[in-house]
């Protein structure tokens, strides 16, 4: 059965040179809805051709944009901004049709999502350069920032317009045009995001939205294109590895915002009302699937029983239900597979010993449902603590001492964010210093901010997004050696 509740004015074509156009050889793949395993619609399935075709458009694009003023280039980003903002109701259904997300989620996302056309929109004109005078004193040193080229954006499913507005909005204030591969499973939102950047002014080929079930040779054919300069790619860290490996063949600028493993580390001298809501902020957004999900839970023992107890309970209480249900909490995982990890990891962790306080099983319904759990005596080996869960479920385990808690924290290979609740500052700002992650959510179970650079260390990636440094990593840097 096919719902039709998707905008009437939405188009399902590729999205290239300012024109909806089919795939070239009239290939189609269908989305789903995670809810009802039902599907929602029929999107364009782009060809390695159609790909090439979005480059070049984006090519013929790049030198127009690029000396457009960047006040003109900030008020486009204002109006995609305000018209992106007028319509978070529509959007944040069509997010929740096609992700699962509950719909109080993908009301949230679409707010943070538009929050970068706005702080683009601010960065634009701040593009600033510098001049110093050369220590020898013979020259000046002049450095100016002009926009890298053509990019490739790859983007995820789990916040399919949040990610695509990170790397959209500044890209654009740096003067640089893109070619957005969003992820198959969720197209439509980034088709309706290209929608309103053209109504808001952006000229044709500047943005090009091509979705494609064949990602890799997609992907691949458009990194060996010399007019790519530059690769934004959101997503796992394994797929992560191949796209370096496929970007070194041109030497591609890269930014990768990888996997996640955070740990949520609670010291007895937390408030722990404080702990638990954020524990549930940051392990229950969008049911877990995010990469900054708190996805191992380290409690000092003479809290734990307490600790456990009451997330439980909260755990418990959650109403699950289609994304598109005002009423639902927790709405459904993207895909089959996803459900699969996930009791798979759950099943080991019990196999050796872990006890189930709340959930632990399939929800017998259409769609692709997991119960909230919790897992108290979790093996210190447990894969479920090595791999990142991307569901609904809190593993936790106890420690003593705080360089046990930051040991504990570190043994991981990723290093994206970590989350701390402490009563003691000063041990909390100590212990963040220590942690390996790009960020930390002291006291604070969310972390993102369109005005902070997000991003990782180790394995969780390279570059930052947000803030300044959000815009400087779609520029390079160039030094004139001048004298007067």
């Amino acid at each position: 059965m096919t719902q039709t509740t998707l905008p009437t004015e939405l188009s399902t074509e590729l999205f290239i040179g300012g024109k909806a156009v089919p795939a070239c050889d009239g290939g189609r793949f269908d989305v789903l809805d995670p809810s009802t395993g039902e599907t929602v619609a029929s999107v364009a399935d782009a060809t390695v051709e159609d790909a090439l075709a979005a480059v070049a458009a984006a090519h013929d694009a790049a030198a127009r944009w690029a000396a457009t003023a960047p006040r003109e280039r900030a008020e486009i980003l204002r109006a995609a901004f305000e018209t992106m903002t007028a319509r978070a109701d529509q959007l944040a259904h069509l997010i929740s049709l096609e992700n699962g997300k509950a719909l109080r989620d993908a009301r949230g996302e679409i707010a943070y999502a538009a929050e970068f056309f706005r702080w683009y929109s601010e960065e634009a004109v701040r593009n600033i350069g510098a001049v110093t005078e050369s220590p020898s004193g013979t020259n000046q040193i002049m450095v100016i920032r002009q926009p890298v080229g053509v990019c490739v954006l790859v983007t995820p499913w789990n916040f399919p317009a949040a990610m695509a507005t990170r790397k959209i909005g500044p890209a654009l204030a740096a003067g640089c045009t893109v070619v957005l591969k969003p992820a198959s499973d969720t197209p439509l939102t980034a088709l309706a995001i290209a929608d309103i950047l053209a109504e808001a002014g952006v000229p044709a080929g500047v943005v090009n939205v091509v979705p494609a079930r064949r990602s890799s040779a997609v992907v691949s054919a458009m990194l060996h294109d010399p007019r790519v300069r530059k690769l934004s790619f959101t997503g796992s860290t394994e797929v992560g590895r191949v796209l370096l490996r496929e970007a070194s063949d041109k030497i591609v600028n890269s930014s990768m915002e990888l996997g996640g493993n955070a740990p949520f580390i609670v010291f007895a001298d937390a408030d722990l009302d404080a702990a638990v809501d954020g524990a549930m902020i940051a392990k229950m957004r969008n049911a877990g699937e995010a990469c900054t999900a708190a996805n191992r839970f380290y409690v000092e023992s003479s809290v734990l029983k307490e600790f456990s107890t009451r997330l439980s309970r909260r755990m418990a209480a959650l109403a699950v239900g289609a994304g598109t249900d005002p009423a639902t909490e927790v709405g459904p995982l993207v895909n089959p597979e996803a459900v699969d990890k996930v009791d798979d990891l759950v099943n080991q962790a019990t196999g050796a010993g872990a006890r189930v306080m709340v959930g632990g099983r399939r929800i017998d319904r259409p769609g692709y449902f997991y119960e909230p759990t919790v897992l108290v005596n979790v093996a210190p080996d447990s894969p479920i603590l090595g791999d990142e869960i991307f569901g609904p479920v809190a593993p936790i385990v106890g420690f003593e001492t705080e360089g046990e808690a930051i040991a504990l924290a570190n043994d991981t290979e990723f290093g994206l964010v970590a989350y701390v609740y402490t009563g003691d500052l000063a041990r909390g700002l100590r212990v963040s210093a220590q942690i390996e992650s790009g960020m930390v959510g002291l006291n604070r179970g969310l972390v993102s901010d369109p005005a902070a650079p997000f991003g990782g260390m180790k394995q969780s990636g390279i570059g930052r997004e947000g803030g300044h440094d959000g815009m400087l990593d779609y520029t390079e840097s160039k030094y004139i050696a001048v004298q007067w």
